[in-house]
């Protein structure tokens, strides 16, 4: 479980996708990001657009402002999400980005027992994300039907209340001065 929400830190949302990174995937495959890309490159026709895409320069600028390299201070790590290998990547150039369906076509090309490993992990990783996503939107199905529900509610109490109150005034009005219960001291 700890592996998944590791790979549950290195998923973004990009472009409406969710996407891992080139330098994430390698770091989790346990190869360099160069031959990472060298083998996407050798096998280009496996990955269309909707498979993986590059990063634009001002989309790159965003991640790496989220993506804090580990620096130390008082034993401390000061980030949120730590990627040891982006201290070696060249941060000009920006990333390739991997969707779900690009990560999966991965596992075609890389044989290697920790890249079958992982890709069964980080499978698992996006399905849970859809989970987590699906039982959100459920969620929110339900409040809008109560919500919906105490509005009929309202109206419907409203309703009462005016009724009772209808009720109260044609008796009030029903009572005759003169035939009401006088009230205080009595004489004799």
């Amino acid at each position: 479980m700890q592996i998944i929400v590791s790979i549950q830190n290195r998923i973004y949302e990009i472009r409406g996708e969710r996407v891992m990174l080139d330098f994430d995937l390698a770091a989790l495959y346990e190869v360099p990001t160069k031959v990472l890309n060298q083998a996407v490159k050798r096998n280009v026709k496996r990955f269309p657009a909707d498979f993986m895409f590059r990063l634009t320069a001002a989309e790159w600028k965003t991640i790496r402002s989220q993506i804090v390299t580990p620096s130390e201070s008082d034993g401390v790590l000061r980030s949120q999400i730590v990627t040891a290998s982006q201290s070696k990547r060249n941060t000009t150039v920006a990333p390739y980005a991997f969707t779900e369906q690009g990560v999966a076509m991965l596992s075609g090309i890389l044989n290697s027992d920790k890249a079958i490993q992982m890709n069964i992990a980080i499978m698992r990783a996006f399905v849970e994300i859809r989970k987590i996503l699906l039982k959100e939107n459920d969620l929110k199905e339900q409040m809008k039907e109560i919500k919906d529900r105490i509005g009929e509610h309202d109206v419907q109490l409203n309703q009462i209340y005016d009724a009772m109150e209808n009720l109260l005034d044609e008796k009030a009005a029903e009572r005759k001065w003169d035939e009401r219960e006088r009230i205080g001291f009595k004489r004799k």
